[in-house]
Protein backbone atom coordinates (compact mmCIF):
# COMPACT_ATOMS: atom_id res chain seq x y z
CA UNK A 1 0.00 0.00 0.00
CA UNK A 2 1.34 3.41 -1.00
CA UNK A 3 0.76 6.77 0.66
CA UNK A 4 0.29 9.76 -1.61
CA UNK A 5 2.24 12.99 -1.30
CA UNK A 6 -0.67 14.50 0.65
CA UNK A 7 -0.62 11.60 3.13
CA UNK A 8 3.11 11.95 3.67
CA UNK A 9 2.74 15.70 4.11
CA UNK A 10 0.18 15.22 6.90
CA UNK A 11 2.34 12.62 8.61
CA UNK A 12 5.51 14.69 8.27
CA UNK A 13 3.82 17.82 9.61
CA UNK A 14 2.71 15.93 12.70
CA UNK A 15 6.20 14.58 13.41
CA UNK A 16 7.66 18.07 12.96
CA UNK A 17 5.08 19.53 15.35
CA UNK A 18 5.80 16.85 17.98
CA UNK A 19 9.52 17.51 17.74
CA UNK A 20 8.93 21.26 18.01
CA UNK A 21 6.89 20.78 21.18
CA UNK A 22 9.63 18.61 22.64
CA UNK A 23 12.23 21.29 21.92
CA UNK A 24 9.96 23.98 23.39
CA UNK A 25 9.31 22.01 26.58
CA UNK A 26 13.01 21.14 26.93
CA UNK A 27 13.75 24.76 27.86
CA UNK A 28 12.38 24.20 31.37
CA UNK A 29 12.04 20.41 31.59
CA UNK A 30 15.70 19.93 32.44
CA UNK A 31 15.71 22.20 35.46
CA UNK A 32 15.08 19.49 38.06
CA UNK A 33 13.31 16.20 38.76
CA UNK A 34 9.91 17.80 39.43
CA UNK A 35 10.07 19.78 36.19
CA UNK A 36 11.04 16.79 34.06
CA UNK A 37 8.79 14.12 35.58
CA UNK A 38 5.94 16.11 37.21
CA UNK A 39 5.75 19.20 34.96
CA UNK A 40 6.29 21.43 37.99
CA UNK A 41 3.13 20.20 39.80
CA UNK A 42 1.09 23.05 38.32
CA UNK A 43 -1.04 21.42 35.60
CA UNK A 44 -4.81 22.01 35.11
CA UNK A 45 -7.40 19.23 35.27
CA UNK A 46 -8.44 19.41 31.61
CA UNK A 47 -4.90 18.99 30.26
CA UNK A 48 -4.16 16.11 32.62
CA UNK A 49 -7.47 14.37 31.85
CA UNK A 50 -6.85 14.60 28.11
CA UNK A 51 -3.32 13.30 28.62
CA UNK A 52 -4.60 10.27 30.55
CA UNK A 53 -7.10 9.37 27.86
CA UNK A 54 -4.57 9.98 25.08
CA UNK A 55 -2.24 7.52 26.78
CA UNK A 56 -4.90 4.79 26.89
CA UNK A 57 -5.78 5.54 23.25
CA UNK A 58 -2.94 3.53 21.81
CA UNK A 59 -2.37 1.51 18.67
CA UNK A 60 -3.10 -1.72 20.52
CA UNK A 61 -6.47 -0.56 21.91
CA UNK A 62 -8.51 -0.59 18.65
CA UNK A 63 -6.74 -3.84 17.76
CA UNK A 64 -7.82 -5.32 21.09
CA UNK A 65 -11.42 -4.14 20.55
CA UNK A 66 -11.41 -5.65 17.05
CA UNK A 67 -10.17 -8.95 18.48
CA UNK A 68 -12.89 -8.93 21.15
CA UNK A 69 -15.76 -7.96 18.84
CA UNK A 70 -14.83 -10.46 16.14
CA UNK A 71 -14.37 -13.35 18.56
CA UNK A 72 -16.91 -12.55 21.32
CA UNK A 73 -19.28 -9.85 20.08
CA UNK A 74 -19.83 -6.29 21.34
CA UNK A 75 -20.64 -7.42 24.88
CA UNK A 76 -17.18 -8.98 25.08
CA UNK A 77 -15.97 -5.43 25.75
CA UNK A 78 -17.18 -5.82 29.33
CA UNK A 79 -13.77 -7.34 29.94
CA UNK A 80 -12.50 -3.73 29.96
CA UNK A 81 -15.74 -1.74 30.37
CA UNK A 82 -15.99 -3.17 33.90
CA UNK A 83 -12.83 -1.30 34.89
CA UNK A 84 -14.91 1.88 34.93
CA UNK A 85 -16.07 0.86 38.42
CA UNK A 86 -12.49 0.98 39.63
CA UNK A 87 -11.89 4.21 37.75
CA UNK A 88 -14.79 5.99 39.43
CA UNK A 89 -13.58 4.92 42.87
CA UNK A 90 -10.25 6.48 41.95
CA UNK A 91 -12.02 9.71 40.98
CA UNK A 92 -14.05 10.23 44.13
CA UNK A 93 -12.12 8.32 46.78
CA UNK A 94 -8.42 8.17 45.91
CA UNK A 95 -7.45 11.09 43.64
CA UNK A 96 -7.48 13.66 46.42
CA UNK A 97 -5.57 11.29 48.72
CA UNK A 98 -2.81 10.81 46.16
CA UNK A 99 -2.45 14.56 45.59
CA UNK A 100 -2.55 15.15 49.34
CA UNK A 101 0.32 12.70 49.87
CA UNK A 102 2.83 14.96 48.10
CA UNK A 103 4.94 12.01 46.90
CA UNK A 104 6.87 12.24 43.63
CA UNK A 105 5.95 8.74 42.37
CA UNK A 106 3.37 6.15 43.34
CA UNK A 107 6.27 3.92 44.46
CA UNK A 108 7.45 6.47 47.03
CA UNK A 109 4.11 5.81 48.75
CA UNK A 110 5.54 2.63 50.30
CA UNK A 111 7.90 4.46 52.65
CA UNK A 112 5.20 7.00 53.45
CA UNK A 113 2.69 4.31 54.45
CA UNK A 114 4.97 1.55 55.80
CA UNK A 115 8.10 1.40 57.95
CA UNK A 116 11.35 -0.48 58.38
CA UNK A 117 13.65 -2.38 56.08
CA UNK A 118 10.75 -4.27 54.55
CA UNK A 119 9.22 -1.00 53.35
CA UNK A 120 12.56 0.03 51.80
CA UNK A 121 12.95 -3.35 50.11
CA UNK A 122 9.35 -3.18 48.89
CA UNK A 123 9.96 0.24 47.39
CA UNK A 124 13.02 -0.95 45.46
CA UNK A 125 11.46 -4.25 44.43
CA UNK A 126 8.25 -2.61 43.26
CA UNK A 127 10.21 0.04 41.37
CA UNK A 128 12.05 -2.58 39.33
CA UNK A 129 8.95 -4.78 38.99
CA UNK A 130 6.67 -1.98 37.75
CA UNK A 131 9.08 0.53 36.27
CA UNK A 132 11.04 -2.05 34.30
CA UNK A 133 9.40 -5.48 33.93
CA UNK A 134 5.69 -4.61 33.93
CA UNK A 135 6.16 -1.36 32.06
CA UNK A 136 8.21 -3.00 29.31
CA UNK A 137 5.51 -5.65 28.84
CA UNK A 138 2.83 -2.97 28.40
CA UNK A 139 4.96 -0.99 25.95
CA UNK A 140 5.74 -4.18 24.04
CA UNK A 141 2.01 -4.77 23.58
CA UNK A 142 1.63 -1.25 22.20
CA UNK A 143 4.63 -1.74 19.91
CA UNK A 144 3.25 -5.05 18.64
CA UNK A 145 0.16 -3.21 17.42
CA UNK A 146 2.36 -0.68 15.64
CA UNK A 147 4.24 -3.56 14.00
CA UNK A 148 0.98 -5.03 12.70
CA UNK A 149 -0.22 -1.71 11.35
CA UNK A 150 3.10 -1.05 9.62
CA UNK A 151 3.11 -4.55 8.14
CA UNK A 152 -0.45 -4.40 6.77
CA UNK A 153 -0.58 -0.80 5.61
CA UNK A 154 2.95 -0.23 4.32
CA UNK A 155 4.58 -3.62 4.04
CA UNK A 156 7.25 -2.53 6.50
CA UNK A 157 9.26 -5.06 8.45
CA UNK A 158 8.84 -5.04 12.25
CA UNK A 159 12.26 -3.44 12.66
CA UNK A 160 11.47 -0.66 10.20
CA UNK A 161 8.18 0.14 11.93
CA UNK A 162 9.70 0.25 15.40
CA UNK A 163 12.70 2.28 14.31
CA UNK A 164 10.45 5.00 12.88
CA UNK A 165 7.60 5.06 15.40
CA UNK A 166 9.51 4.39 18.61
CA UNK A 167 12.37 6.62 17.54
CA UNK A 168 10.08 9.61 17.10
CA UNK A 169 8.39 9.08 20.48
CA UNK A 170 11.76 8.68 22.18
CA UNK A 171 13.14 11.98 20.86
CA UNK A 172 10.44 14.33 22.15
CA UNK A 173 9.80 12.48 25.42
CA UNK A 174 13.52 12.50 26.26
CA UNK A 175 13.77 16.19 25.39
CA UNK A 176 10.67 17.68 26.97
CA UNK A 177 9.85 15.35 29.85
CA UNK A 178 6.28 15.29 31.13
CA UNK A 179 5.59 18.86 29.96
CA UNK A 180 6.35 17.83 26.39
CA UNK A 181 4.27 14.68 26.79
CA UNK A 182 1.24 16.60 28.09
CA UNK A 183 1.31 19.17 25.29
CA UNK A 184 1.72 16.59 22.53
CA UNK A 185 -0.97 14.40 24.12
CA UNK A 186 -3.50 17.18 23.67
CA UNK A 187 -2.80 17.39 19.95
CA UNK A 188 -2.49 13.64 19.56
CA UNK A 189 -5.83 12.93 21.21
CA UNK A 190 -7.63 15.40 18.95
CA UNK A 191 -6.05 13.84 15.86
CA UNK A 192 -6.72 10.31 17.07
CA UNK A 193 -10.41 11.03 17.68
CA UNK A 194 -10.91 12.82 14.36
CA UNK A 195 -9.11 10.03 12.54
CA UNK A 196 -11.04 7.18 14.19
CA UNK A 197 -14.47 8.82 13.75
CA UNK A 198 -13.85 9.80 10.12
CA UNK A 199 -12.46 6.35 9.33
CA UNK A 200 -15.53 4.69 10.89
CA UNK A 201 -17.90 6.87 8.85
CA UNK A 202 -16.07 6.11 5.60
CA UNK A 203 -15.66 2.37 6.22
CA UNK A 204 -19.29 1.82 7.27
CA UNK A 205 -20.37 3.63 4.12
CA UNK A 206 -18.33 1.41 1.76
CA UNK A 207 -20.36 -0.69 -0.73
CA UNK A 208 -18.85 -3.86 0.74
CA UNK A 209 -20.41 -2.93 4.09
CA UNK A 210 -23.64 -1.33 2.88
CA UNK A 211 -23.99 1.58 5.25
CA UNK A 212 -25.13 1.42 8.84
CA UNK A 213 -28.39 -0.39 8.06
CA UNK A 214 -26.61 -2.90 5.84
CA UNK A 215 -23.97 -3.51 8.49
CA UNK A 216 -26.52 -4.16 11.24
CA UNK A 217 -28.40 -6.64 9.02
CA UNK A 218 -25.33 -8.51 7.80
CA UNK A 219 -25.50 -12.19 8.82
CA UNK A 220 -21.96 -12.14 10.22
CA UNK A 221 -22.79 -9.09 12.36
CA UNK A 222 -26.36 -9.60 13.64
CA UNK A 223 -25.38 -12.06 16.36
CA UNK A 224 -22.62 -9.81 17.72
CA UNK A 225 -24.51 -6.58 18.46
CA UNK A 226 -25.81 -7.14 22.01
CA UNK A 227 -24.41 -4.99 24.84
CA UNK A 228 -24.74 -7.82 27.35
CA UNK A 229 -25.06 -11.57 26.98
CA UNK A 230 -28.40 -13.30 26.56
CA UNK A 231 -28.22 -16.49 28.54
CA UNK A 232 -30.66 -18.28 26.26
CA UNK A 233 -27.91 -18.17 23.61
CA UNK A 234 -24.80 -18.45 25.83
CA UNK A 235 -23.87 -21.02 28.42
CA UNK A 236 -22.65 -19.89 31.82
CA UNK A 237 -19.22 -21.18 30.86
CA UNK A 238 -19.19 -18.72 27.95
CA UNK A 239 -20.72 -15.81 29.88
CA UNK A 240 -18.49 -16.04 32.94
CA UNK A 241 -15.27 -14.61 31.41
CA UNK A 242 -17.08 -12.06 29.24
CA UNK A 243 -19.57 -10.52 31.64
CA UNK A 244 -19.92 -12.07 35.09
CA UNK A 245 -16.28 -12.17 36.21
CA UNK A 246 -15.39 -8.68 34.92
CA UNK A 247 -18.34 -7.10 36.76
CA UNK A 248 -18.14 -9.10 39.98
CA UNK A 249 -14.42 -9.69 40.45
CA UNK A 250 -12.00 -8.41 37.85
CA UNK A 251 -12.46 -4.65 38.30
CA UNK A 252 -11.46 -4.65 41.99
CA UNK A 253 -9.17 -7.68 42.09
CA UNK A 254 -6.85 -7.21 39.11
CA UNK A 255 -4.14 -4.62 38.53
CA UNK A 256 -4.21 -3.37 34.93
CA UNK A 257 -2.45 -0.29 33.46
CA UNK A 258 -4.70 2.75 33.51
CA UNK A 259 -7.32 0.97 35.64
CA UNK A 260 -5.39 0.18 38.80
CA UNK A 261 -7.62 -0.24 41.88
CA UNK A 262 -6.98 2.80 44.03
CA UNK A 263 -5.01 4.46 41.25
CA UNK A 264 -1.49 3.78 40.10
CA UNK A 265 1.06 4.21 37.33
CA UNK A 266 0.77 7.11 34.91
CA UNK A 267 -2.71 7.98 36.26
CA UNK A 268 -1.15 8.76 39.64
CA UNK A 269 1.68 10.63 37.93
CA UNK A 270 -0.93 12.93 36.38
CA UNK A 271 -2.68 13.38 39.76
CA UNK A 272 0.63 14.31 41.38
CA UNK A 273 1.23 16.86 38.60
CA UNK A 274 -2.08 18.64 39.27
CA UNK A 275 -2.30 22.13 40.77
CA UNK A 276 -4.29 20.86 43.73
CA UNK A 277 -6.68 18.15 44.91
CA UNK A 278 -9.68 19.49 42.97
CA UNK A 279 -7.71 19.46 39.74
CA UNK A 280 -6.59 15.89 40.45
CA UNK A 281 -10.22 14.81 40.93
CA UNK A 282 -11.40 16.69 37.85
CA UNK A 283 -8.65 15.19 35.70
CA UNK A 284 -9.52 11.60 36.59
CA UNK A 285 -13.25 12.26 36.11
CA UNK A 286 -12.66 13.68 32.62
CA UNK A 287 -10.41 10.73 31.81
CA UNK A 288 -13.03 8.14 32.69
CA UNK A 289 -15.78 9.97 30.83
CA UNK A 290 -13.76 10.24 27.62
CA UNK A 291 -12.21 6.80 27.89
CA UNK A 292 -15.41 4.81 28.32
CA UNK A 293 -18.21 6.95 26.89
CA UNK A 294 -16.64 8.77 23.92
CA UNK A 295 -14.06 6.55 22.29
CA UNK A 296 -15.30 2.96 21.93
CA UNK A 297 -17.92 3.24 19.19
CA UNK A 298 -15.71 4.14 16.19
CA UNK A 299 -13.53 1.12 17.01
CA UNK A 300 -16.56 -1.14 17.49
CA UNK A 301 -18.13 -0.07 14.18
CA UNK A 302 -14.91 -0.73 12.27
CA UNK A 303 -14.56 -4.13 13.98
CA UNK A 304 -18.13 -5.04 12.98
CA UNK A 305 -17.51 -3.83 9.43
CA UNK A 306 -14.46 -6.07 9.25
CA UNK A 307 -16.74 -9.08 9.74
CA UNK A 308 -18.60 -8.13 6.58
CA UNK A 309 -15.38 -7.80 4.57
CA UNK A 310 -13.16 -10.41 6.26
CA UNK A 311 -15.43 -12.97 7.98
CA UNK A 312 -12.48 -15.25 8.77
CA UNK A 313 -8.81 -14.70 9.53
CA UNK A 314 -8.04 -16.71 6.40
CA UNK A 315 -9.73 -13.97 4.35
CA UNK A 316 -7.27 -11.43 5.70
CA UNK A 317 -4.38 -13.79 5.01
CA UNK A 318 -5.38 -14.00 1.36
CA UNK A 319 -5.66 -10.21 1.15
CA UNK A 320 -2.27 -9.64 2.83
CA UNK A 321 -0.07 -12.60 1.88
CA UNK A 322 3.10 -10.70 2.80
CA UNK A 323 2.13 -10.50 6.49
CA UNK A 324 3.87 -13.08 8.67
CA UNK A 325 1.60 -15.92 9.80
CA UNK A 326 2.77 -15.40 13.40
CA UNK A 327 0.96 -12.06 13.69
CA UNK A 328 -2.09 -12.85 11.52
CA UNK A 329 -4.87 -12.85 14.14
CA UNK A 330 -8.30 -11.25 14.64
CA UNK A 331 -6.68 -8.12 16.06
CA UNK A 332 -5.23 -7.43 12.61
CA UNK A 333 -8.74 -6.64 11.34
CA UNK A 334 -8.57 -3.00 12.41
CA UNK A 335 -5.50 -2.02 10.37
CA UNK A 336 -6.74 -4.28 7.55
CA UNK A 337 -9.91 -2.17 7.23
CA UNK A 338 -7.91 1.05 7.18
CA UNK A 339 -6.27 -0.01 3.92
CA UNK A 340 -9.54 0.87 2.14
CA UNK A 341 -9.26 4.56 3.03
CA UNK A 342 -8.64 7.11 0.25
CA UNK A 343 -5.71 9.50 -0.01
CA UNK A 344 -5.82 12.34 2.48
CA UNK A 345 -8.08 10.50 4.87
CA UNK A 346 -5.55 7.67 4.89
CA UNK A 347 -2.81 10.12 5.82
CA UNK A 348 -4.94 11.57 8.62
CA UNK A 349 -5.77 8.12 10.02
CA UNK A 350 -2.18 6.90 9.75
CA UNK A 351 -1.09 10.06 11.53
CA UNK A 352 -3.75 9.51 14.21
CA UNK A 353 -2.44 5.97 14.77
CA UNK A 354 1.10 7.30 14.99
CA UNK A 355 -0.16 9.89 17.47
CA UNK A 356 -1.88 7.21 19.54
CA UNK A 357 1.27 5.12 19.62
CA UNK A 358 3.53 8.02 20.50
CA UNK A 359 1.27 9.33 23.26
CA UNK A 360 1.23 5.97 25.02
CA UNK A 361 4.91 5.20 24.58
CA UNK A 362 6.05 8.65 25.65
CA UNK A 363 3.92 8.49 28.79
CA UNK A 364 5.03 4.98 29.70
CA UNK A 365 8.74 5.65 29.24
CA UNK A 366 8.48 8.92 31.18
CA UNK A 367 6.60 7.26 34.04
CA UNK A 368 8.88 4.21 34.07
CA UNK A 369 11.99 6.36 34.00
CA UNK A 370 10.67 8.51 36.87
CA UNK A 371 10.38 5.39 39.03
CA UNK A 372 13.80 4.05 38.10
CA UNK A 373 15.39 7.44 38.80
CA UNK A 374 13.52 8.44 41.96
CA UNK A 375 12.92 5.07 43.60
CA UNK A 376 16.02 3.16 42.51
CA UNK A 377 18.83 5.53 41.52
CA UNK A 378 18.24 8.40 43.97
CA UNK A 379 16.91 6.20 46.78
CA UNK A 380 19.48 3.37 46.70
CA UNK A 381 22.42 4.36 44.49
CA UNK A 382 23.22 8.06 44.76
CA UNK A 383 21.27 10.00 47.38
CA UNK A 384 23.42 13.07 46.81
CA UNK A 385 22.80 13.23 43.05
CA UNK A 386 22.20 16.73 41.73
CA UNK A 387 18.92 17.65 40.05
CA UNK A 388 20.69 18.00 36.70
CA UNK A 389 22.20 14.53 37.05
CA UNK A 390 18.80 13.05 37.86
CA UNK A 391 17.37 14.52 34.67
CA UNK A 392 20.15 13.01 32.56
CA UNK A 393 19.81 9.64 34.26
CA UNK A 394 16.10 9.90 33.48
CA UNK A 395 16.82 10.50 29.81
CA UNK A 396 19.12 7.47 29.68
CA UNK A 397 16.47 5.33 31.40
CA UNK A 398 13.91 6.56 28.87
CA UNK A 399 16.05 5.29 25.99
CA UNK A 400 16.78 1.96 27.70
CA UNK A 401 13.11 1.26 28.39
CA UNK A 402 12.15 2.02 24.81
CA UNK A 403 14.78 -0.37 23.43
CA UNK A 404 13.72 -3.19 25.78
CA UNK A 405 10.06 -2.81 24.84
CA UNK A 406 10.76 -2.88 21.12
CA UNK A 407 12.92 -6.00 21.49
CA UNK A 408 10.16 -7.82 23.40
CA UNK A 409 7.51 -6.75 20.87
CA UNK A 410 9.26 -8.77 18.19
CA UNK A 411 8.48 -12.01 20.09
CA UNK A 412 4.72 -11.46 20.75
CA UNK A 413 1.68 -12.47 18.70
CA UNK A 414 -1.57 -10.67 19.63
CA UNK A 415 -2.97 -7.99 21.94
CA UNK A 416 -5.56 -10.16 23.70
CA UNK A 417 -2.82 -12.60 24.70
CA UNK A 418 -0.98 -9.80 26.52
CA UNK A 419 -4.20 -8.47 28.08
CA UNK A 420 -4.87 -11.87 29.67
CA UNK A 421 -1.27 -12.19 30.92
CA UNK A 422 -1.40 -8.77 32.58
CA UNK A 423 -4.71 -9.58 34.27
CA UNK A 424 -3.37 -12.86 35.60
CA UNK A 425 -0.13 -11.35 36.91
CA UNK A 426 -2.07 -8.78 38.94
CA UNK A 427 -4.89 -11.08 40.06
CA UNK A 428 -5.68 -10.70 43.75
CA UNK A 429 -3.60 -7.60 44.43
CA UNK A 430 -6.37 -5.09 43.74
CA UNK A 431 -8.18 -5.53 47.04
CA UNK A 432 -5.03 -4.65 48.94
CA UNK A 433 -4.49 -1.50 46.86
CA UNK A 434 -8.06 -0.42 47.68
CA UNK A 435 -7.81 -1.13 51.40
CA UNK A 436 -4.28 0.03 52.26
CA UNK A 437 -5.49 3.64 52.45
CA UNK A 438 -8.32 2.75 54.84
CA UNK A 439 -7.09 -0.10 57.06
CA UNK A 440 -4.16 0.58 59.35
CA UNK A 441 -3.35 -3.12 59.84
CA UNK A 442 -2.06 -3.63 56.27
CA UNK A 443 1.75 -3.59 56.35
CA UNK A 444 4.71 -3.87 53.99
CA UNK A 445 4.94 -7.63 54.52
CA UNK A 446 1.34 -8.04 53.34
CA UNK A 447 1.95 -6.02 50.19
CA UNK A 448 5.11 -7.96 49.40
CA UNK A 449 3.22 -11.21 49.96
CA UNK A 450 0.47 -10.09 47.56
CA UNK A 451 2.94 -9.30 44.78
CA UNK A 452 4.95 -12.49 45.16
CA UNK A 453 1.91 -14.76 45.43
CA UNK A 454 0.07 -13.20 42.48
CA UNK A 455 3.15 -13.49 40.27
CA UNK A 456 3.84 -17.02 41.47
CA UNK A 457 0.27 -18.15 40.82
CA UNK A 458 0.39 -16.55 37.36
CA UNK A 459 3.56 -18.48 36.50
CA UNK A 460 2.08 -21.71 37.83
CA UNK A 461 -1.06 -21.21 35.74
CA UNK A 462 0.97 -20.45 32.65
CA UNK A 463 3.51 -23.27 32.81
CA UNK A 464 1.87 -26.04 34.84
CA UNK A 465 -1.88 -25.64 34.31
CA UNK A 466 -1.86 -24.25 30.76
CA UNK A 467 -5.13 -24.84 28.90
CA UNK A 468 -6.47 -27.33 31.42
CA UNK A 469 -8.45 -24.50 33.07
CA UNK A 470 -10.22 -21.55 31.47
CA UNK A 471 -8.77 -18.05 31.89
CA UNK A 472 -11.60 -16.87 34.16
CA UNK A 473 -11.16 -19.84 36.50
CA UNK A 474 -7.42 -19.16 36.65
CA UNK A 475 -8.24 -15.55 37.56
CA UNK A 476 -10.57 -16.63 40.38
CA UNK A 477 -8.01 -19.07 41.75
CA UNK A 478 -5.33 -16.38 41.58
CA UNK A 479 -7.56 -13.87 43.40
CA UNK A 480 -8.51 -16.35 46.12
CA UNK A 481 -5.00 -17.64 46.80
CA UNK A 482 -3.40 -14.20 46.72
CA UNK A 483 -6.05 -12.65 48.98
CA UNK A 484 -5.75 -15.42 51.58
CA UNK A 485 -1.97 -15.14 51.49
CA UNK A 486 -1.70 -11.36 51.95
CA UNK A 487 -4.49 -11.07 54.55
CA UNK A 488 -2.95 -13.92 56.53
CA UNK A 489 0.45 -12.26 56.32
CA UNK A 490 -0.94 -8.91 57.50
CA UNK A 491 -2.54 -10.48 60.56
CA UNK A 492 0.41 -12.73 61.38
CA UNK A 493 3.14 -10.09 61.24
CA UNK A 494 3.85 -6.96 63.26
CA UNK A 495 1.98 -3.81 62.18
CA UNK A 496 3.64 -0.75 60.71
CA UNK A 497 5.55 1.41 63.21
CA UNK A 498 3.15 3.56 65.22
CA UNK A 499 5.03 6.78 64.42
CA UNK A 500 4.73 6.11 60.69
CA UNK A 501 1.02 5.32 60.99
CA UNK A 502 0.36 8.52 62.93
CA UNK A 503 2.27 10.64 60.41
CA UNK A 504 0.38 9.01 57.52
CA UNK A 505 -3.01 9.49 59.19
CA UNK A 506 -2.39 13.15 59.97
CA UNK A 507 -1.14 13.93 56.48
CA UNK A 508 -3.66 11.94 54.40
CA UNK A 509 -6.74 12.17 56.69
CA UNK A 510 -8.39 8.99 55.39
CA UNK A 511 -12.02 8.43 56.34
CA UNK A 512 -13.82 5.28 57.38
CA UNK A 513 -13.61 3.07 60.45
CA UNK A 514 -10.36 1.30 59.53
CA UNK A 515 -8.13 3.85 61.30
CA UNK A 516 -9.94 4.06 64.64
CA UNK A 517 -7.02 2.86 66.81
CA UNK A 518 -4.63 5.31 65.15
CA UNK A 519 -7.23 8.09 65.08
CA UNK A 520 -7.67 7.69 68.83
CA UNK A 521 -3.94 8.20 69.33
CA UNK A 522 -4.09 11.27 67.08
CA UNK A 523 -7.04 12.71 68.98
CA UNK A 524 -9.71 11.90 66.35
CA UNK A 525 -12.35 9.24 65.75
CA UNK A 526 -11.35 7.96 62.29
CA UNK A 527 -14.35 9.46 60.49
CA UNK A 528 -16.63 6.43 60.74
CA UNK A 529 -18.69 5.03 57.88
CA UNK A 530 -20.26 8.42 57.10
CA UNK A 531 -16.93 9.76 55.81
CA UNK A 532 -17.01 7.24 52.96
CA UNK A 533 -20.71 7.48 52.12
CA UNK A 534 -20.56 10.50 49.79
CA UNK A 535 -17.53 9.32 47.76
CA UNK A 536 -18.96 5.80 47.37
CA UNK A 537 -22.36 7.10 46.27
CA UNK A 538 -20.72 9.55 43.86
CA UNK A 539 -18.67 6.66 42.42
CA UNK A 540 -21.83 4.62 41.81
CA UNK A 541 -23.66 7.55 40.20
CA UNK A 542 -20.60 8.44 38.10
CA UNK A 543 -20.41 4.88 36.79
CA UNK A 544 -24.14 4.93 35.98
CA UNK A 545 -23.70 8.22 34.10
CA UNK A 546 -20.84 6.99 31.94
CA UNK A 547 -22.51 3.67 31.18
CA UNK A 548 -25.69 5.57 30.35
CA UNK A 549 -23.90 7.76 27.80
CA UNK A 550 -22.07 4.73 26.36
CA UNK A 551 -25.27 2.75 25.78
CA UNK A 552 -27.28 5.78 24.66
CA UNK A 553 -24.79 6.25 21.82
CA UNK A 554 -24.93 2.53 21.01
CA UNK A 555 -28.72 2.33 20.94
CA UNK A 556 -28.86 5.45 18.77
CA UNK A 557 -26.44 3.90 16.27
CA UNK A 558 -28.57 0.76 16.23
CA UNK A 559 -31.68 2.84 15.53
CA UNK A 560 -33.30 1.94 18.87
CA UNK A 561 -34.24 5.47 19.87
CA UNK A 562 -36.51 4.76 22.85
CA UNK A 563 -33.81 2.82 24.76
CA UNK A 564 -31.30 5.48 23.69
CA UNK A 565 -33.47 8.22 25.22
CA UNK A 566 -33.94 6.21 28.41
CA UNK A 567 -30.19 5.60 28.76
CA UNK A 568 -29.45 9.27 28.12
CA UNK A 569 -32.02 10.34 30.73
CA UNK A 570 -30.53 7.97 33.30
CA UNK A 571 -27.07 9.40 32.53
CA UNK A 572 -28.25 13.00 32.98
CA UNK A 573 -29.99 12.19 36.27
CA UNK A 574 -26.84 10.48 37.52
CA UNK A 575 -24.78 13.54 36.56
CA UNK A 576 -27.13 15.71 38.62
CA UNK A 577 -26.58 13.41 41.57
CA UNK A 578 -22.80 13.66 41.18
CA UNK A 579 -23.03 17.48 41.02
CA UNK A 580 -25.09 17.50 44.24
CA UNK A 581 -22.48 15.35 46.01
CA UNK A 582 -19.41 17.16 44.65
CA UNK A 583 -18.97 19.57 47.58
CA UNK A 584 -19.35 16.78 50.12
CA UNK A 585 -16.76 14.68 48.31
CA UNK A 586 -14.31 17.59 48.25
CA UNK A 587 -14.78 18.10 51.99
CA UNK A 588 -14.22 14.45 52.88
Amino acid sequence: MQLTALDWWILGAFFALSLGIGLYAARTAGNDFASFFLAGRRQPWWLLGISMVATTFSTDTPNLVADIVRSKGVFGNWTWWAFLLSGMLTVFLYAKLWRRSGVSTDIEFYELRYSGKTASFLRGFRAVYLGLLYNVLVMAAVSLAAVKIGSVMFGWSPLETLAIAAGAALIYSALGGLSGVLLTDMIQFAMAMVGSVWAAVYIVGMPEVGGLSGLLEHPEVRGRLAFWPTFDELTWEEAMPLFVIPLLVQWWAAYYPGSEPGGGGYVVQRMLSAKDENNAVGATLLFNLLHYALRPWPWILIALASLAVFPEVADMQRRFPHVEAQIMRNDLAYPAMLTFLPAGLLGLVVTSLAAAYMSTMSTMVNWGASILVHDVYRRFIDRAASEARLVWVGRAATAALMLCACALALTLENALQIFQILLQIGAGTGLLYLLRWFWWRINAQAELAAMISSFGVALAMQFFVGDALSDWLKLLIGVALTSVFWIGTALATAPTDERTLLAFYRKIRPGGPGWKPIAALAGGNGGGNAALAAPLLASALGSAAVYGFLFAAGFALYGDYAPAAAAALAAVCSCCGVAWLWRRVAAS
